[in-house]
Formats: C-alpha cells, structure tokens, sequence
C-alpha cells in the first residue's frame, strides 16, 4: 500500500481478546496481528491482554467484569485514545463495543466498522435492541464471519451496501506423523473409531442431544465407536446457555452410551493438535437455535486443515465452514439418522485428508489480514 496507509492508526475495541479463549478471541488477536503489519494497531481490551497481545501491538486494558464497568471503562479509554492517537479508523471486535467504536471514530473524525458474530446481531435482551443495534446501522461498514451473519444483519436494518464478508481464519499447521500415537497412548483410547467434539458445552452446540439421539445409533452399528469431548462449559460468554460435562454424561448414560464418553477439558495450542491428530472424524451438531445463532463454526475449518473430516447439521454460518465431500458432510438440522449415517459412512471410507487441507488454504490467517487490510484501505478512500 501507499505511504499515507502504511502511517494510518487502527484503534480496535473488543472484549473478545485473550486472556479469554474461544473462536471470537483468537480471530481478534489475530486481527490485530494482521493490521498490525500495515498498521499501527492499539487494542482497548480485557485486563491481562497485553502479555497476550502480538509484540507490535500496543494495549489498553480494562477490568473484564463486571460487563456494566468493562462498557463504561471502554467507552471512555477508547474515547482517549482516539484523542490521544487520532487512528484513521476504528473498529469493533463485535457488536458488543459497536457503540463505543462509533462514539471513539466520531470523536476523532475516524472511519468506523464492526466485525459481527451472528448473536451480536440478533441479541434479544431490549436494551441491546434499543440501543446496539441502532450503532450496528449507523457503523460505515459491517465485517460479517458469514453469509448467514450478513443476511441477519441485512435484517437488521444494516444497509446492505455496508455490509461485507471476511471469513474468519485458520492456522495451518505443520502435521506430526506421531501426534496420533502420542494422543491414543496418552489418554488409553488404543485403536478405536474415534469421534472429536472440540468447543465450549453450550446448548447451541448440542452435544447433550447428540450423546442422546446420535451416538447410540452409531454404537448400535459401531460398537467400539468413543467419543472425546475438548472444551469447557463457558465462564464469561454473554448469553450461552450451558450444558455441563455433567449434564452430557448423564443423557449419555441414559441413553446407554455413557461408556463410550471421554472428557478432556480445555485444550490449546499443541494439545488440541493432538487431540486432532489423533480423531477420526470431528462431529458438529450445533443445533438450529433461533435466538442463538452458529456465526461460522471456525473449528470445522481448524479441524480440516488437520485433514479431519467434519459431519454437522446445515445451520447458520456452518454452510460457509463446511464444504459438502470436500471437508466433510452437512445434514439437515434434527436429521439424527442422517448425522449418524453419514457418520459411519465416512468412518469407513474417509475423505482424504489433502483434499481437507486443501479446503482449508482458503481460510488461512495471511488471507484474512489480507481482506481485513482491504477493508481498511477502502474506508480509507
């Protein structure tokens, strides 16, 4: 880019950004990672995000609870630091700091856009109806993960013509030809068929109903068949309704699959490449919830570019993260012989894992930064 793009300051404002972890935080660190190489990038985020932000990212923090303080402190460091820095831009990490992306750009004379999840579109609670979404509408450009987050936005009064797709991105990773071993041994699980649920236990994601509904028809025809389940219920997710390791184990218990269940926890970095490595198929059975959107359903991508196989249900933004006979199969939302069918079908004859891999490319990080930069350059015009 020019000169005078390569001098602009981006201000992002998020409370999506490591400490916490989860899908939205990674794509916001690595947002600003991205901007970061042809901007100068200064993050407003939770406390503790300077020890994790990129090394040429510069960070002002503020207390992550209660969410009243966090909205309130945001507000006003963003406000001081678009006097301060005077960034050409401003962004929201999500609906959720819109209005505060907005108040800063104005302040400043900034451009100002928002990246948007899906739920931070569509929240019902009648404060953030009455006053984030009107912010969402006046914003000078909506960033959507999906096509299904851009026609919830479009829904939502956002002017189409604002409105832009930038899919979320994906490391793509150097494969371990003895990560699978490692992975087996380490946890006791042998030779078996191998399933893998990775993300937090809420009730969008379903798992309850798939221990239920899904697995004993593919242990009926499948009996040496587990499943390993990576994530936690969520702490500090706003709006999530849980589903516990408890709760699972007991539908799967009486569904008489309880066996047949192993729950690993939170797992990151080199731990959940193994835990990868070492599946035969990830299994996505994020339900159709109207007030609770799937946005995208980054973990499909993750696990492809592992050469891992996905089966889900055919809602939201998954459509736009699983590529049907590429990297794995979509269903009918509630089609449970469905799921399981074509479960079995790919356990017995997998997809091959370069043809995951190579779906996967599309999505990576350096793509991302690149239409995020895009983005950028053109508010800039």
């Amino acid at each position: 880019m020019g000169e005078t793009v390569a001098r602009s300051r981006v201000l992002l404002v998020t409370r999506n950004f490591p400490p916490l972890w989860g899908g939205m935080e990674r794509l916001n660190w690595h947002m600003a990672d991205e901007l970061s190489r042809e901007y100068a990038v200064t993050v407003v985020g939770p406390a503790g995000a300077a020890a994790q932000a990129p090394d040429n990212v510069t960070v002002i923090e503020v207390p992550l609870r209660p969410l009243w303080r966090f909205l309130l402190l945001a507000s006003w460091r963003s406000l001081r630091a678009a006097r301060r820095s005077r960034p050409s831009v401003v962004l929201a990490g999500s609906g959720l700091t819109a209005p505060m992306a907005w108040l800063a750009a104005r302040f400043s004379g900034a451009r100002c856009g928002a990246y948007v999840h899906g739920l931070d579109v569509i929240a019902t609670h009648p404060v953030y109806r009455l006053v984030w979404r009107p912010f969402l509408r006046r914003m000078d450009r909506i960033i959507a993960n999906s096509r299904h987050t851009a026609g919830l936005a479009r829904s939502a009064g956002v002017d189409p013509a604002r409105i832009e797709i930038v899919h979320p991105g994906v490391t793509l990773p150097t494969l371990d030809p003895q990560a699978r071993a490692r992975f087996r041994a380490r946890h006791g699980l042998g030779e078996v068929p191998l399933l893998l649920s990775v993300g937090r236990l809420t009730a969008r994601k379903g798992l309850a109903e798939f221990v239920a509904g899904v697995l004993p028809r593919i242990v009926a025809q499948r009996p040496d068949v587990h499943l390993v389940i990576v994530g936690d219920a969520p702490v500090d997710a706003l709006y999530a309704q849980t589903q516990t390791p408890a709760s699972i184990q007991a539908a799967a218990n009486a569904a008489g699959v309880g066996k047949h269940l192993h729950f690993l926890g939170a797992r990151f970095g080199a731990e959940l490449a193994e835990a990868f490595a070492g599946s035969d198929l990830h299994v996505f059975p994020v339900r159709a919830l109207h007030n609770d959107p799937e946005g995208f359903g980054m973990v499909a991508v993750e696990a492809a570019a592992h050469g891992l196989p996905t089966v889900a249900y055919a809602t939201g933004g998954v459509t736009d993260a699983v590529a049907e006979g590429e990297s794995g199969a979509l269903l009918a939302p509630g089609d449970d012989a469905g799921f399981a069918a074509a479960t079995l079908r790919l356990l017995a004859q997998p997809i091959p894992p370069e043809r995951g891999r190579r779906f996967a490319e599309r999505f990576a990080w350096p793509w991302f930064g690149a239409a995020m930069a895009g983005q950028i350059a053109r508010l800039l015009r």
